[in-house]
């Protein structure tokens, strides 16, 4: 960028605004720009867009900030104009003393992408600080011997300014003596010297007082003044001379205060008081007259205060020797300052975000800068973070640090991240500074809830109340915040004609589940159904598990008596002959029982009896057997009370009553009822009774062996389920066979068939056989603590 010509013309506007804080470009390069010292806060320096070429907005879009290298924040950024202003007032003597020109460094930061454009600050000087002499007056002792011509050279005075607003000129008050000469070093520095006119005579004057005027080159210049009063001696013809003209040593900057630094030594050819010489600083400025000290009878300099090499790296004192005569020599120590790793590397954040959303690609976290105030080895710096950390440190430029997440981040392994960033410098010792930085790693819905179990089983015991808690389902999930709630639903059943609505309900925030009905383990046994898990976030996500509800059984039903009939309009009557045999069946009670398990384990009893010991029920299956032979004393009509109960808690029971004659055969065609056994008055011969009865048993056996046979074969020819075989009458029996199972009280299956004669009142039993058992797999559904045996079937079919 070229700087900005203004004609001749022009030049006192220009000036004026100069004065006022007008900003021009300082350079040619890019970048560079100048303010005037002392100007008000906001005032302003340039417009980085429209130097930049960006939009009006494109600042404030891209996160434009102001970053400066002392970490001091001179100019403030205004993202929404693109106008870069000052802050603060700028004093250039506080910001750069003496230097000239004063310059200041800044960035510009900018995101998105990350870019940084380097600006340097020129600070213009003013004249806002006048002349000063560091004393009031200054005695000079003069030879009156001193030839015309001669100089004396004046300590300078000290001026803040800079440039042409520094000292440009000494003049003292009108004298026929003296005048002052201008001289200047190599520094650029102007001392002034006195210098005779005219030879001195001390017996006409003795001394003169003259006023030594610094005037620097402001607009209007600035003055200060100073007394010089010069004292005129006898002669002394010998000054000091030093040993060397220029001394040079070295000083670490952690040396400790009192630590010797330098000697300087002069001789003197005169005697006595002519010869004795002192030493003192010439010309010294604030900073060495605080630093160090001479001490005016040896020439030793020590150190008063601590060096500092990051502020003053060498110092060039002035040395002068005074005799007792007035005599004086000069020479000059330079005192080169060492650095030492005395510094820890600086990190200074520019811009940080705490906070980054899981599955998020590679994102920027803070943008910082190293600064190391040492210098060589000492001020090398390395940054680096621990390696564990998903973490990437990437250096940009001008000791700028990145710091990215390395890909997307998981908040349900880690929440959060403690980063320490390390910065060591190359010193020794070697120097670090540590910086934590937390990351907090927010939620995103990336994980669905997760039953604790993919299958509930659960138990109920039927006839519960309505509403019981018969369970409960659980689901986690591993988010957090409304991503990790948890609603609970029932799932409508893949068979629509599963009344599940009211069956069971759930609970939708903590997944209890209650029956809604009174459950009966006859009529179901076992349902089942999905659970839905669903969380609150966006979009939701849901996971299912499997419920089975299993019913247990209570002991709800008595045993039912299929066999004989209680309800018919006559009582069956069984058929026992005489001659029957200890242990004959006389007829099997057959009973069902409606529960399960150990609820329908049925076990029989007789309860009563009309000969007791006569006859017996066998425990488990019902079947009623004589006990003992059959003898003329036993009365031909028995009795049976016999008690069925089933195995629950508490037991239910159910009785029926059998009714029993004894006859001697069976061709005897009916036995007279009990009225007519008295109306008998003869008794029948013995011979003939026993003739009789032999006839009746020998016809009998022999007409029950054919019909058996025949029975047989029938039955195996038209099958078990054929019903022109026994015809049922109605009213008494559903169907041929009735099939009795579940009960629980047999070892095997059985199927009777009994055929009365119809057409007769008396009912007399023709046969009555035994079929095979009939064998049926076990009911899936049935516990495996409940009765192994396999069902049983009894059929019965009249004739």
């Amino acid at each position: 960028m070229e700087a900005r010509r203004f004609p001749c013309s022009r030049q006192r506007q220009v000036l004026f605004l100069f004065l006022f804080g007008v900003v021009s470009l300082a350079g040619s390069g890019f970048g560079r720009y100048s303010v005037t010292e002392e100007t008000e806060r906001g005032s302003f320096v340039v417009n980085i867009a429209k130097d930049l070429g960006l939009g009006d907005k494109e600042l404030l879009a891209r996160g434009a900030r102001v970053v400066s290298d002392d970490n001091k924040q001179h100019l403030l950024l205004d993202s929404q104009t693109g106008d870069l202003l000052t802050n603060e007032k700028l004093d250039r003597e506080t910001l750069c003393g003496p230097r000239e020109p004063c310059m200041l460094y800044f960035q510009i930061l900018m995101d998105n992408p990350f870019h940084i454009y380097r600006i340097e600050l020129r600070v213009r000087d003013i004249n806002d600080h006048s002349p000063v002499f560091r004393d009031k007056e200054t005695v000079l002792k003069i030879l009156e011997n001193t030839a015309e011509g001669t100089s004396f050279q004046l300590e300078r005075a000290q001026d803040s300014d800079g440039g042409l607003n520094g000292i440009q000129n000494y003049t003292i008050n009108l004298n026929s003596f003296f005048h002052i000469k201008i001289t200047g070093s190599d520094e650029g520095i102007i001392y002034p010297e006195l210098v005779l006119d005219r030879a001195l005579d001390r017996e006409k004057q003795q001394e003169f007082s003259l006023t030594l005027t610094a005037l620097d080159g402001g607009l209007p210049p600035r003055s200060g003044t100073t007394n010089i009063r010069i004292v005129i001696l006898d002669v002394n013809d010998n000054a000091p001379q030093f040993s060397q003209a220029i001394y040079e040593t070295q000083a670490p900057e952690n040396s400790p205060v009192g630590s010797f630094i330098a000697k300087v030594s002069a001789g003197d050819a005169d005697s006595g008081i002519n010869a004795d010489i002192s030493y003192s600083f010439f010309d010294a400025s604030e900073d060495i007259l605080t630093t160090f000290h001479i001490n005016p009878f040896s020439g030793e300099i020590i150190l008063r205060l601590l060096l500092d090499y990051e502020l003053v790296k060498s110092y060039k004192i002035n040395i002068q020797a005074i005799d007792g005569g007035g005599l004086s020599s000069k020479c000059t120590v330079l005192v080169e300052v060492l650095d030492t790793n005395d510094n820890a590397p600086e990190l200074i954040i520019s811009s940080l975000f705490n906070h980054v959303a899981e599955n998020s690609p590679e994102t920027v976290l803070a943008v910082f800068r190293i600064k190391d105030r040492d210098s060589g080895e000492n001020g090398k710096t390395v940054c680096f973070i621990p390696d564990h950390l998903p973490f990437l440190l990437k250096p940009s430029v001008e000791n700028f640090y990145i710091l990215m997440t390395e890909g997307a981040l998981d908040r349900e392994r880690q929440a959060e991240y403690n980063i320490t960033i390390t910065v060591t410098d190359m010193g020794t010792p070697r120097l670090k500074t540590e910086h934590n930085i937390t990351v907090l790693v927010s939620d995103v819905n990336d994980n669905a809830p997760a039953f604790t179990q993919t299958s509930y089983t659960l138990w109920v015991r039927e006839n519960n109340s309505p509403a019981l808690h018969i369970g409960s389902v659980s689901a986690t999930d591993t988010d957090a915040g409304a991503n990790a709630q948890v609603t609970y639903s029932l799932l409508p059943p893949p068979d629509p004609l599963v009344p599940l609505a009211s069956l069971v309900s759930i609970n939708p925030d903590n997944g209890h589940l209650f029956a809604l009905t009174s459950l009966d383990y006859e009529a179901l046994r076992a349902f089942e159904f999905r659970v839905g898990a669903a969380d609150r976030g966006s979009p939701a996500l849901s996971s299912q598990a499997l419920v089975r509800v299993l019913v247990e059984d209570a002991n709800d039903n008595a045993p039912f008596v299929l066999y004989p009939l209680q309800n018919a309009s006559a009582p069956c009557t069984e058929l026992v002959p005489r001659a029957a045999e200890p242990g004959y069946l006389v007829t099997k009670v057959v009973a069902v029982d409606g529960d399960a398990g150990q609820n329908a384990w049925l076990s029989y009893q007789l309860l009563k009896a009309t000969e007791p010991g006569l006859f017996g029920v066998w425990a488990h299956n019902g079947e009623v057997r004589t006990a003992r032979l059959l003898s003329e004393r036993d009365a031909p009509k028995q009795r049976l009370v016999v008690l069925v109960k089933d195995n629950g808690e508490p037991p239910l029971s159910a009785s029926v009553t059998l009714h029993v004659l004894l006859v001697d055969g069976f061709s005897q065609p009916y036995l007279p009822p009990p009225e007519a056994e008295a109306a008998a008055a003869a008794p029948a011969d013995p011979l003939t009774v026993y003739l009789v009865v032999a006839l009746a048993s020998v016809s009998s056996l022999f007409l029950f062996s054919v019909l058996v046979f025949v029975a047989v074969r029938l039955c195996r020819r038209g099958g078990a389920g054929s019903a022109g075989r026994c015809p049922v009458p109605e009213g008494h029996f559903p169907g041929h066979l009735v099939d009795v199972s579940g009960t629980g009280t047999l070892s095997q299956s059985y199927q009777y068939e009994v055929c009365l004669t119809g057409g007769t009142g008396t009912n007399e039993f023709k046969f009555l056989k035994p079929i095979l058992p009939t064998v049926q797999a076990q009911d899936p559904g049935r516990n495996s603590d409940e009765n192994p045996t396999f069902r049983n079937s009894l059929g019965f079919n009249f004739q």
